[in-house]
């Protein structure tokens, strides 16, 4: 039986899931779904996941299903195209990535094999070649914050949350693998450490699979050229993972440099800045509740700015506001402001720093160069910062441990 209505189609999607959820039987539910629905594509899918979160389906329970059900719906999947694009467009480049992803799993799993096969001494004779794969490997990060950054965002203007929700959480189970596999390599385990390089090669395999089948085909559906324009204009930011692109594709003209977000209306007198808007009462209270003190030096030496925060490292007074900065500083170490202050507008220098002991605190302390998009110096921003604290860190904290 066919069924035509799109709404039909996700009721019986979400039928199937639920079964899968409460232990139904795999091979029944595929032939199920192969026997009612023919046509279903990888919009539907995305929108199946986001109803059952909507409808109380806990995220991480998606997640778990999330292979299960994939392989339920392979075969349809399958029969998909794949979303073709020019050279240079976004998800050309995503997909070139996963190509370049696809070369190094192959040599992954061959070099964990033989690992694998000589045991502990096989691990020590490996040991450099596998920092160098696992370094290679995590390259992958580049390929997921394009994906997070990029394209999630848009498409949950578009309304569309679900698969960003499930394929967030899936590239965080796989960058704690990658932690965990580096940690191993020093072990000498060697048969946990191929175990769970196996179980990280897969998990990025399946990714690749989901992506193709179901993120790249629902985003070309759902994005505008606009849309694909800001993907391309962020993605320059955050590096290419393996590949370099292609140069074919010409990204449309922005009419606005961000996308119209749901349930976000931008505040009035708002601040535009490149990368959102804030009302000043908020950039404010920003800057008040930074973990440092600055201050701003404008280019003629002139202060025009400090954080009020609770508790500054410096006193500072309004009274600063509009004062020559050299008048801010004792006599004897006026020649080093004026020092730095030469350096940065020459632009032979963009930051200096100095750390001192006050009191029994570590003050780190940094002077950098704010100079324009056109290279024009516009002053000088210093910021100081105790991290006594920070410096006696060791290890990884991961979990909250609020009482």
């Amino acid at each position: 039986m066919r069924l035509s209505s799109k709404e039909a189609r996700l009721e019986v999607l979400k039928d199937i899931i639920r079964e899968l959820h409460g232990g139904g039987d795999r091979e029944k539910l595929k032939k199920r779904f192969a026997e009612l629905i023919q046509d279903v594509s990888p919009t539907e899918i995305s929108e199946m996941e986001q109803q059952l979160i909507e409808e109380g389906m806990p995220e991480e329970e998606i997640k778990r299903l999330c292979d299960v059900h994939v392989q339920v719906f392979k075969e349809s999947l399958e029969g998909q195209p794949l979303p073709s694009s020019v050279p240079g467009h976004p998800l050309h480049t995503l997909r070139a990535e996963n190509r370049a992803l696809e070369k190094i799993l192959a040599g992954w799993n061959k070099l964990l094999g033989q690992v694998e096969a000589a045991g502990e001494s096989g691990l020590k004779q490996h040991k450099d070649t596998l920092v160098s794969q696992l370094t290679t490997l995590a390259e992958v990060e580049k390929h997921y914050l394009k994906k997070e950054n990029q394209l999630f965002p848009l498409l949950e203007s578009r309304g569309v949350s679900g698969p960003s929700k499930v394929m967030w959480a899936i590239h965080d189970d796989i960058r704690t693998g990658l932690r965990e596999f580096r940690r191993l390599v020093d072990s000498g385990r060697a048969a946990e450490l191929a175990d769970l390089g196996r179980k990280l090669g897969g998990m990025i395999s399946d990714m690749i699979y989901k992506e193709e089948k179901i993120l790249f085909p629902m985003s070309l559906e759902t994005l505008s050229d606009e849309d694909w324009a800001r993907v391309k204009k962020g993605e320059e930011e955050v590096g290419y993972a393996w590949i370099e692109p292609g140069k074919e594709w010409k990204p449309a003209e922005l009419v606005e440099e961000q996308p119209p977000l749901r349930a976000y209306k931008r505040p009035p007198e708002a601040v535009e800045l490149d990368t959102g808007s804030l009302a000043p009462e908020i950039i404010n209270l920003i800057f008040k509740r930074l973990p440092v003190d600055i201050t701003f030096v404008d280019e003629n030496d002139t202060v025009r700015y400090y954080s009020a925060s609770a508790e500054r490292i410096f006193p500072r007074s309004p009274a600063i506001i509009g004062r020559r900065v050299q008048n801010c500083h004792p006599p004897a170490s006026v020649h080093m402001v004026n020092r730095i202050l030469n350096a940065f507008k020459e632009g032979r220098r963009d930051v200096a720093e100095f750390w001192i002991d006050m009191k029994e605190r570590f003050i780190h302390i940094r002077y950098f160069a704010v100079r324009d998009e056109n290279g024009v110096y516009r002053g000088c921003l210093e910021v100081s910062q105790d991290v006594t604290e920070i410096r006696k860190l060791k290890g990884e904290k991961r979990l909250l441990d609020w009482k």
